[in-house]
């Protein structure tokens, strides 16, 4: 089944929803068995539920209020394009960090993500200076 603008947009929050709490079984529900997670596209990818969840879980150890906002979203057949914001306290630092991106779900028959691209631009609370 595709998804169409509306679920496209339910995705997107879910996958907000499950990072801003660091749940990890939200999370991994998000995703396929082997789905691929590309957080830099020059960069191997994650692979898997347990791998997704590790990350996640060291994400819970570096960032505090975290906060995910959907700018704008398309779907197109299986894929759910977004750009983004979203910003976070980084630990132990406690610096504000802001992130600016565009992400790209490919989803399978199931609506799971089996394959997500993201690019990014970040500033920290001392680079806006």
């Amino acid at each position: 089944m595709t998804l169409d603008y509306a679920g496209g947009g339910e995705l997107l929050e879910r996958y907000g929803r499950a990072w801003e709490a660091f749940d990890g079984d939200a999370w991994v529900a998000l995703f396929t068995e082997e789905a691929e997670y590309h957080e830099d596209p020059f960069g191997s990818p994650l692979v898997g539920h347990n791998a997704l969840r590790a990350y996640l879980l060291e994400a819970s150890r570096t960032q505090s209020q975290v906060t995910f906002e959907v700018e704008r979203h398309w779907v197109s057949g299986p894929t759910v394009l977004a750009s983004w914001q979203a910003g976070f306290i980084r630990q132990p630092s406690l610096e504000r960090v802001r992130l600016a991106g565009f992400m790209t779900m490919e989803l399978a028959s199931d609506d799971r993500i089996v394959r997500f691209r993201e690019w990014t631009s970040s500033r920290t609370a001392s680079d806006a200076g």
